[in-house]
């Protein structure tokens, strides 16, 4: 389901579940994952990315088509893992090899920065064509992350954005040939793990801290 390794000082988490959509299994994995990561106390940076077309397609719409009435807390969790990755103690970036929809492209934003894969591959938050509103928390996440106009129209209309489009509307910062996502991924989070982890996630912090305060707090106000 998921997969990591280590490369040098760098941790490569790879999502390896069809769409990879988050099933209460997957985010188990993803978060066990992440306590490994957190707990390594020496240089250290992360890298996330799919595999095949697919980087992540979001929220596990089946799963909770079969347990509504675990609507509130399934969505909590998502926040929290959100949250964790917006304030992680290390540098964070997506490899984002394939498509990113919906909860898949707020996970993307919830990095420090995104290479993104050229020939093939949408970043979109179709929730307007789903039927969809943003909790607070998710709406708060795209907001701060998203330039203004692009977080408008991402939220309003849909629109799937290319790899170069999501580049310049600043939803990711890189583009790049399929074979070279992953290493150009890898090279930037190598540059910047020797930063001190700590201070990294006090930054970050301090310029989301209505993001992370949605996040954390009631999955509906």
């Amino acid at each position: 389901m998921i997969d990591l390794q280590r490369d040098g000082d760098v941790y490569v988490l790879r999502f390896d579940a069809g769409e990879n959509r988050f099933g209460p299994d997957f985010l188990a994995a993803v978060e066990e994952a992440l306590d490994t990561v957190e707990k390594d106390e020496g240089p250290r940076a992360l890298v996330t990315t799919g595999t095949g077309k697919f980087y992540s397609n979001g929220l596990d719409l089946e799963w909770l088509g079969a347990n509504p009435e675990r609507f509130e807390d399934y969505l909590g969790r998502v926040h929290a893992l959100y949250a964790r990755l917006l304030a992680f103690p290390a540098p964070t970036v997506a490899a984002v090899n394939g498509h990113a929809f919906a909860g898949g492209a707020m996970l993307v934003l919830a990095h420090d920065f995104a290479v993104m894969r050229e020939e093939r591959g949408y970043f979109c938050l179709p929730e307007v064509d789903l039927g969809m509103s943003f909790t607070p928390g998710m709406s708060a996440l795209v907001q701060a992350r998203l330039p203004g106009a692009t977080a408008h129209e991402a939220m309003l209309t849909g629109r799937r954005y290319t790899a170069e489009q999501a580049r310049d509307a600043g939803a990711v910062q890189h583009v790049a040939a399929e074979a070279e996502v992953l290493p150009a991924a890898t090279g930037l989070a190598a540059s910047m793990a020797g930063k001190d982890g700590t201070v990294v996630a006090r930054i970050r912090s301090g310029l989301y801290p209505e993001a992370l305060e949605a996040l954390r707090g009631p999955v509906f106000s």
